[in-house]
């Protein structure tokens, strides 16, 4: 290796080590311990979405379990343990040869596991996406499974070690090898649940279940059942309306990467430390350089009715000043941006999964429709339960705290300051990013339009709005012209288009939520007048 690659891999080291480092110290600084448990779980969820984690675990389990049972040989008594009937009882012979076959035995298991979690990796990232690979990843039972071998592999090492030849009264520790007995027949059923739970986690329709369940978790992480009584009397605050002509400063993400999660109770508290407005135009899940523009903060004018609170209560007053470079160290503290897309709250990321086993099953080398039909239907039930909840407020508010204050001077005062406002995606744009995504690639299957077109009016039975009324109109209206422009025969085109004409007609029909849609083509509805002619004649 050249002088100049060893500064190079020690430039980059350096720099990965300083970055971490940084990160850790906004993570404890004090100025953005007020998100600390949504910190704590994006760093529990990193260590689960690990691979290591469960089955180090499971080694430091077997490194801590075979000592401590090991004195508790030295200390039993070993007429008692006779008394149990399938306790070991054997020498020290008997016992080295047994912790030696069950230590090779689940090494060598555990390497076969391995080998098959390889090759499902392989398979899934040809057939579903390399994305949907996390989900194999971070599958909890494959890491028990293998985690419980090589615990059991560890713990009968520093068992096996601790028997002793020449030792009578304590050299064989028969609880400890009675106990890695039934570990290794543990270990035999956890393989025959291996290779069943595996057949059962690389059929299209678990994926497609398990992507669809965490896209409905995070549906429900973001909407509410209900609207919130006092978010609507906040939102009339006169400042929705005059923040962008107050003065304002671009915001610069610290770093390249994919914006993963916003941590709001920091970002409101740096907003009222400074006296403005952040507001954050990036979406979860989109990507940003270093010299992208992702919002601005906007400084209240110094004759803001906010900033005349000083007279009344010092300790709540609010004096603006422009961003300085602490400013811009306490918002790196106040996003995630990861260099890879990783699983969190974001909805659109769950929902991009069943979107991309569905593109892929519509490619030549796959040629799987039906999955692609599996996929729009369960996109069609996570995007109903969207429409039917309450979507997540832009707005973010602070709101002051004073046991001083007394009822007429809390009346004068704003009941909460607008702080943090952020780009909340509408139904249309998830709709667009998924089943439009997934009509653009289907535009020559008739099967998928249809599924498509059936997926329109399903939604319609969750509609609750006419916004969302013209947006299935309009999703409408591009799946039938997709089929015209590329179905191959007129026949299916015509087909297609009838379908989409009478699935319009009954969307915009009054009571539609209340009746069932059937689609009768004409060729059906020909063979019933047929068949309704001969029936009357046969009676004349």
């Amino acid at each position: 290796m050249t002088k100049h690659a060893e500064d190079n891999l020690f430039n980059r080291l350096s720099t990965s080590s300083l970055k971490r480092l940084r990160q850790f110290f906004q993570l404890w600084s004090l100025k953005t311990l007020t998100n600390l448990p949504d910190r704590l779980t994006n760093l529990w969820q990193q260590l689960i979405g690990s691979y290591w984690f469960i089955p180090t675990a499971c080694v430091l389990v077997g490194i801590l379990l075979a000592p401590i049972l090991v004195t508790i040989d030295e200390h039993f008594d070993r007429d008692m343990v006779r008394e149990i009937t399938f306790a070991f009882t054997g020498d020290d012979d008997a016992a080295r040869a047994i912790m030696t076959t069950i230590a090779g035995a689940v090494l060598g298991v555990a390497g076969t596991t391995f080998s098959i979690t390889i090759a499902v990796l392989s398979m899934a990232s040809s057939q579903f996406g390399p994305r949907l690979l996390r989900n194999f990843l971070t599958d909890t039972p494959n890491q028990f499974v293998l985690g419980a071998f090589i615990g059991t592999f560890s713990y009968s090492l520093l068992v096996l070690k601790a028997i002793h030849k020449y030792d009578v009264g304590f050299g064989v520790p028969q609880l400890s090898v009675t106990f890695a007995i039934i570990m290794a027949i543990i270990c035999a059923l956890l393989l025959v649940y291996f290779v069943q739970h595996m057949v059962h986690a690389i059929q299209a329709s678990h994926v497609i279940e398990g992507a669809s369940n965490e896209a409905i978790k995070n549906i429900h992480y973001w909407y509410s059942d209900r609207c919130d009584i006092e978010h609507q009397r906040n939102i009339e605050h006169h400042d929705i309306e005059q923040f962008h002509h107050w003065s304002a400063t671009p915001i610069y993400p610290p770093y390249s990467g994919y914006l993963q999660q916003i941590y709001f109770e920091s970002l409101i508290t740096l907003s009222q430390d400074y006296g403005g407005v952040v507001e954050i135009n990036s979406s979860l899940g989109h990507f940003v350089t270093d010299k992208n523009v992702i919002g601005y903060f906007y400084q209240r004018p110094a004759d803001h009715p906010t900033n005349l609170q000083k007279t009344k209560t010092p300790h709540l007053a609010l004096v603006p000043r422009s961003p300085d470079g602490l400013f811009w160290q306490r918002f790196a503290g106040c996003i995630r941006l990861e260099q890879r897309l990783t699983q969190s709250n974001d909805i659109a990321y769950s929902l991009g999964q069943m979107t991309e086993i569905a593109v892929r099953a519509l490619s030549p080398g796959i040629n799987d429709p039906k999955t692609a039909v599996n996929c729009v239907q369960s996109l069609t039930s996570c995007l109903s339960i969207m429409m039917r909840c309450q979507p997540p407020t832009p707005y973010h508010f602070y709101k002051p705290l004073d046991e001083t204050d007394t009822p007429d001077t809390i009346s004068h005062q704003p009941s909460a300051i607008l702080a943090v406002v952020t780009r909340i995606p509408k139904i249309s744009d998830f709709i667009d990013s998924s089943l439009g995504e997934i009509r653009r690639y289907a535009a020559a299957d008739l099967m998928v339009l249809k599924a498509l077109c059936q997926a329109m009016i399903d939604l319609n039975y969750a509609r609750v709005n006419e916004a969302q009324q013209q947006t299935l109109i309009h999703e409408i209206k591009l799946i039938e012209r997709a089929g015209a422009d590329n179905l191959n025969y007129h026949q299916l085109a015509d087909d297609l288009t009838a379908m989409c004409q009478q699935a319009e007609k009954f969307i915009m029909s009054e009571n539609a939520q209340q009746h069932y849609f059937h689609y009768v083509s004409d060729f059906d509805a020909h063979i019933r007048q047929a068949l309704q002619a001969q029936s009357k004649q046969v009676r004349a």
